[in-house]
């Protein structure tokens, strides 16, 4: 039977970041990766579906130095975010939060991005194993390798540490985490994925060249029903765009008050529409009075996880402690990390990765929930509060708030007039709300905490 250091479940952004920094920091580690077949990956690889944009500060989240991204990962570079209500609409021209990298932000090839993290755990020398499935985990508080990873294949590993990064899907994590709930509790109750996540599509679509705009990621608010569901185009290579959405899974049309006030339902909806008709709906209502959609904005069958194609889940809710005294450290979108109003985010599995690999290495595991709080609690923290706030927002309320921050930009379109903002009634309840919500959590934010596990 093999042994490890730190075996870590799930080659995705926390996996791979957690196998190069236990094996930068003289661990034996393995990285063991399902894998999935992509059109534009000729291996298998980990499930690289994600809208891949990255704003400037989250580099720094990362703990990455802009200058070493390899250029052919990055596809655009960003100067402007466009938030579009039913009517109204809004454009940033910058953050607001201090960073290393210069622009605003750039869009990135998922699958290469990856592909350049997988090289550095190798050269970092931890093994990547692609096409490895586990079955499950099992702890033994009293041995010296305390865990057991039990495989598909019928083969055995053995680690002293374990990592689990196996995404919002966590096929792994939640039987393996619930070892140590009280007995009548299950992690389950805070992490199962038709709950906890959101579902997320997207194509890949050719823009005619004089409408596709490279410099900026589009979003729309309160044109499709659910919390925080939305519809977005981020510009890739040449004149393609990822044009997707993320919304609710399993969410009814007797789910949705005032259907008649959502731009993409229709009267003789018999049911919430499918992704795929979502997306031309939105290209329809876009461009559709003056071009043919399936013919002018054609899908790119080469690229995405299947013709032109892909579906992938995304966490949507709060994230948990790791039972960090029985050596295990939940990393990424398995923990339930959360970016803009409770979407998954690279920057913050990338993170929280490093952090596991690092301390998992170095015996001090313990240390991990005190230590991922430090990083990106603040990101987190923000991302919650704000999505506590729009939770009950429908297409009026968009509206409202994008008319309001749109007048009250400043002349560059780099930040809010703060002192406006806070004295314009709208401005001061919605700054009120936010205090409040982030008030609320001044306990702790996440669902399981370290205290409640039991060893």
């Amino acid at each position: 039977m093999e042994r490890f250091d730190v075996a870590i479940v799930g080659g995705g952004p926390a996996g791979m970041a957690a196998g190069e920094q236990a094996g930068t920091h003289g661990a034996s580690a393995v990285v063991l990766e399902q894998g999935v077949p992509r059109e534009d990956r000729e291996f298998l690889g980990p499930d690289s579906t994600d809208a891949a944009g990255m704003l400037d500060y989250w580099v720094d989240i990362m703990d990455e130095d802009y200058r070493d991204i390899p250029d052919h990962v990055v596809l655009q570079e960003l100067d402007a975010v466009d938030f579009l209500g039913p009517n109204e609409a809004a454009t940033l021209r910058g953050t607001g939060i201090d960073s290393s990298y210069p622009e605003m932000g750039f869009t990135f090839n998922r699958a290469r991005m990856d592909d350049w993290f997988r090289e550095r755990v190798e050269d970092a020398g931890t093994e990547y194993r692609v096409g490895v499935g586990v079955r499950r985990a099992e702890t033994d508080l009293g041995a010296e390798y305390r865990h057991t990873l039990h495989l598909a294949d019928g083969e055995d590993i053995e680690a002293k540490y374990l990592v689990l990064a196996d995404g919002p899907q966590r096929r792994v994590t939640l039987g393996t985490l619930d070892q140590f709930m009280p007995e009548g509790s299950s992690v389950s109750d805070f992490l199962s994925p038709p709950t906890a996540n959101h579902i997320a599509y997207q194509e890949y679509r050719e823009f005619p060249e004089e409408v596709f705009e490279k410099s900026s990621l589009k979003f729309w608010w309160g044109i499709i029903p659910g919390e925080t569901a939305y519809p977005w185009v981020f510009p890739n290579d040449g004149t393609v765009a990822r044009v997707g959405l993320t919304m609710p899974i399993g969410m009814t049309l007797d789910d949705v008050e005032d259907p008649d006030s959502y731009a993409l339902l229709r009267s003789d909806d018999d049911g919430i529409p499918r992704a795929g008709e979502y997306i031309r709906r939105l290209l329809e209502r876009e461009y559709g009075d003056e071009y043919d959609i399936e013919t002018d904005f054609p899908l790119v069958e080469d690229r995405g996880k299947s013709k032109g194609t892909e579906t992938y889940p995304i966490s949507s809710t709060r994230p948990i402690d790791s039972p960090v005294e029985a050596g295990i450290a939940v990393a990424g979108g398995a923990m339930g990390t959360t970016s803009a109003f409770h979407e998954g985010g690279y920057h913050v599995a990338i993170r929280s990765g490093k952090i596991a690999g690092k301390l998992a290495a170095t015996d001090d595991i313990e240390s991990y929930n005190d230590e991922w709080k430090a990083a990106i609690g603040d990101e987190l923290l923000r991302n919650i509060a704000f999505a506590d706030i729009v939770a009950e927002y429908g297409p009026d309320d968009w509206d409202k708030t994008f008319a309001m921050v749109d007048n009250l930009l400043g002349e560059d379109g780099k930040g809010l007039n703060k002192s406006s903002f806070s004295s314009g009634v709208r401005g001061a309840k919605l700054v009120a709300r936010y205090k409040k919500a982030k008030f609320g959590y001044r306990k702790g934010y996440v669902q399981v905490t370290e205290s409640d596990y039991v060893y």
